[in-house]
């Protein structure tokens, strides 16, 4: 009992994460190309009819580029908050526009997905689990701060895709506007290697396998750096840092021992809606 995972492509210049079970899957965010989604889905031999939804963690261009193409092309239902909509403007027809809830979960055939708020600079901006097969994945990029959800939600996943943007020394010392430095560094910022880190080692569960450091800046980051600084800590966790260019190998993330662990959220039932426009 497996789920499969990649990042097609993580960091400012577009973000986009697959989560499925071999016959539906999500995305989670789509800020790269209709044409990019379709071929790395091809070269990792997934099938483009798996995908089922799309969840929108944020309005920022990153994050929902590639959803209107995508989605009409493919009949996707795109899954946003009416809050985060009006800040997107379009993003797809009004048929295929869903809405969703914090803490309350959305099924999509047999995977569930749950959104719960998150701190960035955004107007309703949301992470996001999915669970199916007795595997719990989280989505945290664009994240300020570990909060208390945060890191709740960390201790229960098998696999996590974690922001790690930023080397605070690259950033304090780097060429960024002093204005763009506080906002980057800010609780509602982006989320320092040495804060994912202490998430990491302070939180992890003994059934992560798998934590994919996403979402490094091009300028205030380093690949090997983040590499170099997580497999310190490994231990059992398989690291991976995830690309701006290319998407990683696809991950069949396995409950531990063929156990399940037991997902603890305060949530009620969920039906799914159809967005009315305004």
């Amino acid at each position: 009992m497996s789920l499969f995972i990649t990042s097609l492509n993580s960091g400012s210049n577009g973000n986009c994460y697959y989560i499925g079970n071999g016959k539906e899957a999500v995305l989670v965010d789509a800020g790269i190309s209709c044409k990019e989604i379709e071929k790395r889905m091809a070269r990792l031999d997934l099938q483009l009819s798996t995908v089922k939804a799309i969840f929108v963690s944020h309005e920022h261009s990153d994050h929902i580029s590639g959803i209107r193409v995508f989605s009409r092309k493919h009949g996707v239902p795109v899954y946003v908050t009416a809050t985060t909509l009006r800040s997107a403007g379009f993003l797809t027809e009004k048929t295929l526009l869903r809405s969703f809830s914090a803490n309350s979960p959305v099924e999509i055939g047999t995977l569930s997905v749950i959104a719960f708020t998150k701190f960035h600079d955004a107007s309703d901006p949301h992470s996001f689990i999915v669970l199916g097969n007795g595997v719990v994945i989280g989505v945290f990029t664009d994240i300020g701060n570990c909060c208390k959800e945060v890191v709740r939600h960390f201790q229960q996943c098998h696999a996590v895709f974690l922001e790690s943007n930023y080397c605070e020394d690259m950033l304090m010392n780097g060429n960024y506007p002093v204005y763009l430095k506080k906002r980057i560094s800010a609780d509602n910022g982006h989320l320092s290697n040495a804060q994912a880190l202490e998430l990491f080692t302070r939180n992890r569960g003994p059934q992560l396998s798998h934590l994919i450091l996403s979402h490094l800046s091009k300028n205030n980051n380093d690949p090997q750096l983040v590499d170099r600084l997580f497999n310190q800590k490994a231990g059992s966790t398989k690291i991976v840092v995830a690309s701006r260019y290319q998407e990683t190998p696809v991950f069949h993330i396995e409950a531990t021992n063929g156990e399940t662990v037991r997902y603890s959220s305060n949530y009620a039932p969920h039906t799914e809606i159809q967005l009315s426009l305004f």
